[in-house]
């Protein structure tokens, strides 16, 4: 039996954030229909235009609360969230293209409601799966790389009894734990720092199961962890 934990070390730093989580089990995440989910990254994409009213990137709401929450905690230089990374891909007209189905879904997910969205293959955990702070000696081989890039101490971290899955909350992921065609068991998550978004939240938590059962089959579980709820059984 696995878990998820948020633990105390997070919620110190961010007592009023919510953590939508989607277990999804059988799923079939092989390419059929690329066509199905370039119209759907593309849908999401002029959707995400309307979170962008300010030119200067880091004026826009969506953006600014999690620049502020980034600096809360030591980050690595430049470091950005994921929501802002493509954000900015989609206000320079750069299309962000399809790579698996559960990552084009929650990308869609992600740029319509402009909120952190990621996921990892489930059967890659070594244990628990926790969102807490880092003590700054995990193992972290980020994607794109096969040097080991161990985060700070005291970095916001999701990680596993192996090491460190998503470093700076969730601005890169390691390269143990992707999602891939072959993936069957997923952990997706939605990240909520923004608590005057809470319904806004709500929904993509519930578009993102909708978009997975409809287009991927299996089953999904679904839940939103709080301070006053900080973990739940995935597996």
């Amino acid at each position: 039996m696995k878990k998820f934990v948020v633990e105390d070390k997070f919620w110190e730093i961010f007592p009023g954030s919510k953590i939508g989580i989607v277990a999804c089990k059988g799923i079939d995440n092989s390419l059929k229909d690329k066509e199905r989910f370039e119209n759907m990254i593309l849908e999401a994409e002029q959707e995400a235009l309307k979170h962008i009213q300010e030119q200067e990137l880091s004026n826009n709401t969506a953006i600014r609360v999690w620049r502020e929450a980034f600096q809360k905690f030591k980050t690595k230089k430049g470091a950005r969230s994921s929501i802002e990374a493509l954000l900015k891909r989609v206000q320079k007209g750069n299309h962000i293209g399809t790579i698996n189905p559960l990552v084009d879904i929650y990308n869609s997910i992600s740029l319509k409601y402009a909120l952190p969205c990621g996921g990892e293959d489930m059967d890659t955990f070594v244990g628990d799966i926790k969102l807490t702070t880092a003590r700054g000696d995990e193992e972290f081989v980020p994607l794109g790389s096969d040097e080991s890039a161990p985060p700070y101490e005291g970095e916001v971290i999701y990680k596993d009894d192996e090491g460190a899955i998503c470093r700076c909350w969730n601005w890169r992921e390691a390269t143990r734990t992707i999602l891939t065609e072959n993936t069957k068991n997923a952990f997706l998550c939605i990240e909520l720092v923004d608590e005057t978004r809470f319904e806004e939240f709500e929904k993509a938590v519930k578009d993102l199961v909708e978009r997975v059962q409809t287009n991927l089959g299996g089953s999904c579980e679904n839940a939103v962890l709080s301070v006053d709820k900080k973990e739940i059984v995935i597996d």
